[in-house]
C-alpha cells in the first residue's frame, strides 16, 4: 500500500508553524510518529488510524479496549483480501501447470 502526503496532510500529526513557515511540532510527536508507524505496518489505513490514534496509549501501539471492535473489522478484512489472493494464486498456477 503506497502512503501518499505527510502525516500532517493526513490529519495525523499536528504541527504549528513559525512566522518563517518552519514546522514546530509538540514535545510528544517522536512517541505519536512512532505509534502511527506501528498502526501504518500493521496495514491500517490512515482514516482508521485518525480513529484510534486517540485511543493508543503506553510505550507504543497499547490499544483501550473500546477500539477492539474497529480493528477487528480491519483484521477481518486483511483476511478476506489475503483469501482472495491465495484464490488469485491458485487459480493462475492451474493456468500456468501446462506451461511448466
Amino acid at each position: 500500500m503506497r502512503r501518499t502526503g505527510s502525516y500532517e496532510e493526513q490529519g495525523l500529526l499536528d504541527a504549528d508553524r513559525t512566522p518563517g513557515g518552519r514546522r514546530v511540532y509538540a514535545a510528544d510527536a517522536p512517541l505519536t510518529v512512532r505509534r502511527i508507524r506501528a498502526l501504518l505496518d500493521a496495514g491500517l489505513p490512515s482514516r482508521v488510524i485518525r480513529e484510534v490514534l486517540d485511543c493508543v496509549c503506553g510505550a507504543d501501539t497499547e490499544i483501550e479496549p473500546c477500539m477492539i471492535p474497529l480493528l477487528l473489522d480491519q483484521l477481518h478484512g486483511i483476511e478476506e483480501r489475503i483469501a482472495r489472493l491465495e484464490g488469485s494464486r491458485r487459480s493462475l498456477s492451474r493456468l500456468l501447470a501446462p506451461l511448466a
